[in-house]
């Protein structure tokens, strides 16, 4: 009997990039998966020298750390991928770009080096949300206050594990109206800690309307704009830069 044939071993990578990328327009309605299936492709695409795993089904070395939920846009998404060869990481993000639909925007490009550092997902902790809804200055105003009020906010949402039960008060670190009000609605301010099971934003505008009646509208507009360590004064950072 012949031994099975073993997997073929990669070589380990040479080189790490962490990337910021963004999710505007009609594109924040593109879910995880098909995100992921687009970069593959983009990557593929502007030849982009991917370092692969071992195994009978190698893949590209790509890491998603956390996605905004489909249908948000965000400003601060981010992912890391390792390469097989060093290259200039200015080509790599001008390749990308070039690669990636209109809407999935390549914002910022870091290069590690080829040693592995602390896990990019450990250093995002919180998030800073816009959000967009269909009520006065003076109604979302009111929620807030009574929102924040409270101990605690329980919501339920329906998850990959069944129906869960979430206090989205305990996530909320900071919660108000922003400083550019759109004309005709308002805009909530909102920085959310990273929990598990993780709060979104559209958990708080529940909490908001069970909390103070908010009513949000059809299509409220949730746009995270950073993401990163959660500071002592409850502001978000840079993960880049810690």
């Amino acid at each position: 009997m012949s031994r099975q044939q073993q997997p073929e071993q990669q070589a380990p990578p040479v080189q790490r990039l962490q990337l910021r990328y963004a999710k505007r327009g009609r594109l924040r309605f593109t879910s995880h998966r098909d995100f992921s299936r687009a970069f593959e492709r983009a990557v593929f695409r502007a030849r982009v020298p991917m370092a692969y795993s071992s195994g009978f089904n190698p893949h590209p070395r790509i890491s998603y750390a956390g996605a905004a939920p489909t249908g948000s846009a965000s400003e601060a998404e981010y992912l890391e991928i390792a390469l097989a060869e060093v290259v200039e990481p200015s080509v790599v993000a001008g390749a990308l770009a070039e690669a990636l639909p209109d809407g999935l925007d390549v914002v910022e490009l870091v290069d590690l080096g080829g040693a592995a550092k602390a896990n990019l997902a450990d250093r995002l902790e919180a998030s800073r949300w816009t959000m967009d809804v269909s009520a006065s200055a003076d109604d979302a105003r009111a929620a807030v206050e009574q929102f924040l009020a409270r101990d605690e906010v329980l919501v339920e949402r329906m998850t990959k594990k069944g129906l869960r039960q979430l206090d989205c008060r305990a996530a909320v670190v900071s919660l108000d109206l922003a400083g550019d009000q759109p004309v005709g609605d308002a805009r909530l301010d909102l920085v959310l800690r990273h929990l598990v099971p993780a709060v979104r934003p559209d958990d708080v505008l529940t909490g908001l309307r069970e909390t103070g009646g908010l009513d949000a509208g059809r299509a409220p507009l949730l746009t995270r704009l950073a993401q990163g360590p959660l500071r002592d004064d409850g502001t978000v950072g840079d993960p880049f830069r810690p």
